[in-house]
């Protein structure tokens, strides 16, 4: 029957089909966002404890102990034995202070490597990394929240 029942439904679901792709498009985005913060989580976890592994000693005798080293090799260690694991629970729960706490270590990390070369060492592939990482994050959290609008 043309210009009956059968126009109109066909019409509707076209409507929820658009709606519903972009919905599904939406969940993509999302979907790719906390998996990002989830495997920085867990990068950042392990940079934490590793952090913690020389506090404590774990390898240990071709360095002198933790108390012996300098002051600002000490808070610097200490520093990024919190925060990273702060950070890293923060992303896990993809919570909006955990991306704000992992870019504060990321960032300082790259700085304290640019300012304090000897201090913490950084290769330029693992700084490149970190940008990488940085930009991805902010590309992520955009789309994912462009496309929910």
């Amino acid at each position: 029957m043309p210009g009956g029942d059968g126009e109109v439904l066909r019409g509707q679901r076209s409507d929820e089909m658009t709606a519903g792709g972009a919905a599904a498009a939406s969940t993509r985005w999302r979907t790719v966002l906390v998996w990002m913060l989830r495997i920085l989580s867990v990068l950042w976890l392990a940079k934490g404890l590793l952090a913690w592994g020389v506090i404590f000693g774990v390898w240990g005798e071709t360095q002198p102990p933790f108390e012996n080293r300098l002051l600002s090799f000490q808070a610097i260690t200490v520093y990024f034995a919190v925060i990273d694991l702060v950070a890293a629970v923060g992303l896990w729960l993809t919570s909006t202070w955990g991306g704000v706490l992992w870019l504060l270590a990321a960032i300082s990390h790259l700085l304290l490597a640019f300012f304090f070369p000897r201090m913490l060492p950084m290769t330029l592939w693992l700084a490149g990394a970190y940008v990488c990482a940085i930009l991805a994050y902010f590309v992520a959290t955009w789309a994912a929240e462009n496309e929910s609008a």
